[in-house]
Formats: C-alpha cells, sequence, structure tokens
C-alpha cells in the first residue's frame, strides 16, 4: 500500500475501499471481504446508514483497530455545534472505536462553521485524528481554511476521468489539503467502462478500464475509495500498485475533462432545494 501524509502528520492510506449505496444488511459482509483483499481503509458516513455495520466488520475481523484508517462524515440534519457533537459520538459509539481517523462536514449546508467547532473539539480531546471537509468547492473551501483554528486536511469531492477537478486541486495544493475523490468511476455514466480511451491504454497494459482510471487518479495524487459489493471487483480496484502509465497516456486521459460534474452543482438552486427535502 502507499500512503500520503496529511497536513497534520497523519498517514493515509492512497487506496480505501467505500461503502455509499453498500445496503445496510450487506456492508459488513462486504467490508470483511475488503479487509479480507487488503483494504485498511474504509470510508463510510452517517448519511448512508451503514456505520454500526462497519463497526461490526472490524470487530469481527481479528485484526487490531490501530492497521485501519476509517473516514465518517458528519450529515446535514446534524449540522450546527450541539447537534454535532452529539453526532460525533454516535458515530464513535455506531464504528465501536474510541477515535475516528478522519472526520468530515458531509455538505457545505446548515450550520457546517458549529459543525466543524464540534470537530475541533473532538479532536482536540483525541476522538479524531484529521479534520476536513467534503463537496466543498474552492470558494467554500477558502473561507473555511481561512476562519478554521485546525485546517482541513481532507476535501472529499466528485473526482474521476471526466470531472478532474483542476482548479479545484490547485487551491487544495496551495493551501496543503489532500484532494480525496468520491465517485471515481462515475457510478458508470457516459458510458464510463466502454471509453475509447480507457480501452485502449488498458489493452495496452493488459488491466481493465477501472483499473486504468484508478491509476490515472493515484498518478494524479488524487486518494480513491472505490466502492463494490462484489470480491473479485474489490481485487480488481486494489490491484493497481504493479504498472504505471506514461506521461502519453496521461495526456490522453487527461483530455476526457469536461470540467463539469456528472451529478450536481451546489451553485444550481435546484440542487439546493432537493438536498432541502432530503435533510
Amino acid at each position: 500500500m502507499e500512503y500520503v501524509t496529511l497536513s497534520n502528520g497523519v498517514k493515509m492510506p492512497k487506496l480505501g475501499y467505500g461503502v455509499y449505496q453498500t445496503p445496510t444488511e450487506e456492508t459488513e459482509r462486504c467490508v470483511r471481504e475488503a479487509i479480507d483483499v487488503g483494504y485498511r481503509s474504509i470510508d463510510t458516513a452517517q448519511a448512508y446508514g451503514n456505520e454500526e455495520g462497519v463497526g461490526n466488520a472490524l470487530v469481527k475481523c481479528g485484526l487490531p483497530r490501530e492497521e485501519f484508517f476509517i473516514t465518517t462524515k458528519v450529515w446535514i440534519s446534524n449540522a450546527g455545534y450541539e447537534k454535532a457533537k452529539v453526532s460525533i459520538e454516535e458515530s464513535l459509539k455506531k464504528l465501536q472505536t474510541d477515535y475516528i481517523d478522519l472526520l468530515l462536514i458531509h455538505q457545505p449546508f446548515g450550520d457546517y462553521y458549529g459543525t466543524y467547532r464540534a470537530m475541533e473539539e473532538a479532536y482536540k480531546e483525541e476522538k479524531v485524528r484529521a479534520l476536513g471537509v467534503s463537496n466543498f468547492y474552492p470558494d467554500r473551501f477558502l473561507d473555511m481554511h481561512h476562519f478554521s483554528e485546525i485546517k482541513p486536511a481532507v476535501n472529499q469531492v466528485e473526482t474521476h476521468v471526466f470531472c478532474q477537478q483542476t482548479a479545484a486541486k490547485e487551491y487544495m495544493k496551495k493551501y496543503g489539503t489532500q484532494i480525496m475523490s468520491w465517485g471515481p468511476f462515475a457510478e458508470g455514466k457516459n458510458d464510463y467502462f466502454n471509453n475509447p480511451v480507457l480501452k485502449k491504454i488498458g489493452e495496452k497494459h493488459k488491466k481493465s478500464v477501472a483499473q486504468v482510471a484508478l491509476r490515472f487518479l493515484l498518478q494524479s495524487d488524487v486518494v480513491l475509495i472505490p466502492k463494490s459489493t462484489h470480491k473479485n471487483r474489490m481485487e480488481e480496484n486494489f490491484n493497481i500498485f504493479h504498472f504505471a502509465l506514461d506521461a502519453g497516456d496521461m495526456k490522453e486521459i487527461g483530455s476526457l475533462d469536461t470540467g463539469e460534474s456528472l451529478f450536481f452543482s451546489h451553485y444550481d438552486p435546484k440542487t439546493v432545494e432537493w438536498f432541502m427535502t432530503i435533510v
């Protein structure tokens, strides 16, 4: 496994396993299988409703807690100092752990400044090893960075070959924040797995489209958390450290960037209205 050192000195695996949209009843089995494959970084969230499954898998696998890097996120309905403080304790209980390795604000809505104050308090109490945000565009990210006491170590945003976050990455790099990808496969949108550029490069290296796409992000200094409920695909996604894309490959894949989301924009009032309906 390869690691990145976050701004506060904490080491984080560059590849992890995500459980977004993993059914509650399947989460424990999936995480156990991911651990068997070799994953030691697990990404969940309060909003996913499966923190308990992650916690059960961690306890039952028999490996020491310090071998794992666990990420979770505070949801909008828990925004604000008091609610966030309670929700952090609930997440610790569900995950069956004394500390969370990385705690993120899930979305920049509600009183997320109050949320971050509760997170900073948990950090000082050593209940959290690193803090960050998720889905914070450059304007919100810069605002949070400027006014926070403990600077965000990570920003998890939509990042894949069609949305490479070039501008956002520049600001994160400038301020010492690690970019982390959600949706590295864009949930198959844009006929992702049949893209001719990715297929051609995959054939060249005798690797799958998925492996090429993940390797591109890895070489672009992006932390990854691909999700799958199938062990063979978990293994495929994990096997990206024994080949490298050359400069020509990177340039070709780089040209696929549209600079736009395939999911939603926080600048769109309709998107914000939708988020408010699910709180």
